[in-house]
């Protein structure tokens, strides 16, 4: 059951990296059923955390912050750390999408310090993405945000990832098309994806 519990979670990862809401929602419903029923407290934790991720990317920002805030908590108390990136990057996102950018940026931080201590650098261009991504919410300073996106791309090449790289470059492109019409005096909100 681990195994299947296992199998069932990275399926989920991978509806979360094509941003197939529904998908990662029901995955993740299934791993912490299983979780629940056979004790697996690892897998609720990280279970847990997917919903919530699904649930705000559904629009129910609350609830899905409050699941990822109560899976990390847990996840932490089992003594785990090497998934923090990936798991702190999904609630940065469930915070731009509760339109709390000052929080998710300070959860992108956390998660390259993470990356940093770990060694665990696979999210880190997804990271540095959605560092962009904040800032430019934020109305930070264009060299700022410009170094964000070019180490995003540069870190994507590094761990010759098509699909990180694709996803920063496109994101780029698109805040350079949106700052070029831009007028407001604030920040512009990029799509997460």
């Amino acid at each position: 059951m681990p195994a299947l519990t296992n199998a069932i979670f990275n399926s989920g990862i991978l509806s979360h990296y094509e941003r197939n809401i529904p998908e990662a929602e029901r995955l993740a419903s299934e791993v912490i059923a299983l979780s629940t029923q056979y004790n697996f407290a690892f897998w609720l934790a990280i279970g847990s955390i997917l919903r919530g991720w699904a649930r705000s990317a559904s629009g129910a920002t609350a609830e899905g912050v409050a699941c990822i805030d109560n899976g990390i908590e847990d996840y932490r108390a089992a003594g785990q750390v090497l998934g923090m990136p990936y798991f702190l990057g999904l609630k940065a996102e469930a915070l731009y999408l509760a339109e709390r950018t000052s929080e998710a940026l300070e959860a992108i931080k956390e998660a390259q310090a993470f990356a940093q201590r770990s060694s665990a650098h696979c999210w880190s261009a997804e990271l540095h993405r959605l560092r962009g991504v904040f800032l430019t919410a934020l109305d930070a300073e264009e060299a700022e945000i410009d170094a964000s996106f070019c180490a995003a791309i540069r870190v994507a090449r590094e761990q010759k990832s098509v699909s990180l790289q694709k996803r920063a470059e496109a994101t780029y492109t698109e805040y350079r098309t949106q700052k070029a019409s831009w007028s407001g005096g604030h920040g512009f909100r990029l799509p997460l994806w």
